[in-house]
């Protein structure tokens, strides 16, 4: 993304009504091209953490099986990642009118999005994503049950198991979505804790995971694959 925008130069005036310090600083833009920084979008880290703290609250008090996924998990497992998006919870399908209507009724904006395979809401102007299927794997009570309960910024909730973390993550991957640059912090983050021959077992065949997992090869963050080389060749 670009992060400057053009600022045409008043050649030859200097600006009206500013002192000889305005008039360096447009001296200087100008000397630069006439191009001056646009400002970043806020931090929502914070934000993202209450709310995600407030929703955890909720969907402890409704005795439902659930666990923190996405971004916000990666943080929980220490991982420097910039909470920009939305909180995500897997949730169990037969589970969601239960716990969208407790949600309703703590203030949450309920919204129901064409996919079928999550529910929306919003709570202070961030995004809560309620998940019911993992990169389209369904959120199973054998999931919920090997997540791993951490702090969330002083908040004990299910995290979901690394694993499962990075295979959800890589099954996620696509042609239109292959971000690896976001995914390799993560990866090397959690590298010790995750069973890369599961990962490998249950992503397949599919070919941006494939492409990940060479990638973690190459850098030395995983041991190589079966087969080596010789199966890099074939």
């Amino acid at each position: 993304m670009n992060l400057v925008e053009e600022t045409p130069v008043n050649a030859g005036r200097a600006p009206v009504g500013r002192g000889p310090a305005a008039s360096a600083g447009h001296a200087a833009r100008a000397s630069a091209g006439g191009r001056r920084p646009r400002n970043l979008p806020p931090d929502h880290t914070q934000a993202i953490l209450e709310v995600t703290k407030e929703v955890a609250g909720v969907l402890k008090a409704s005795g439902c099986p659930f666990a923190l996924v996405g971004s916000v998990a990666a943080y929980a497992y220490g991982i420097p990642v910039r909470l920009q998006h939305d909180a995500d919870f897997a949730v169990r399908r037969e589970d969601a009118e239960q716990v969208t209507a407790l949600l309703d009724e703590h203030g949450v904006e309920i919204v129901d999005p064409p996919e079928d395979w999550l529910v929306k809401g919003r709570r202070d102007g961030e995004q809560i994503d309620l998940i019911f299927a993992l990169a389209g794997r369904p959120v199973t009570d054998e999931l919920l049950g090997r997540a791993v309960t951490l702090p969330v910024d002083s908040v004990h909730m299910p995290v979901i198991e690394p694993t499962d973390l990075m295979v959800g993550r890589l099954a996620a991957l696509s042609e239109h979505h292959c971000d690896f640059g976001a995914l390799l912090p993560v990866a090397r983050g959690l590298r010790e804790r995750v069973d890369w021959g599961r990962v490998r077992e249950e992503t397949g065949e599919q070919p941006m995971a494939a492409a990940f997992l060479y990638l973690l090869e190459l850098l030395d963050v995983v041991p190589r694959g079966p087969g080596g080389e010789e199966g890099r060749e074939r």
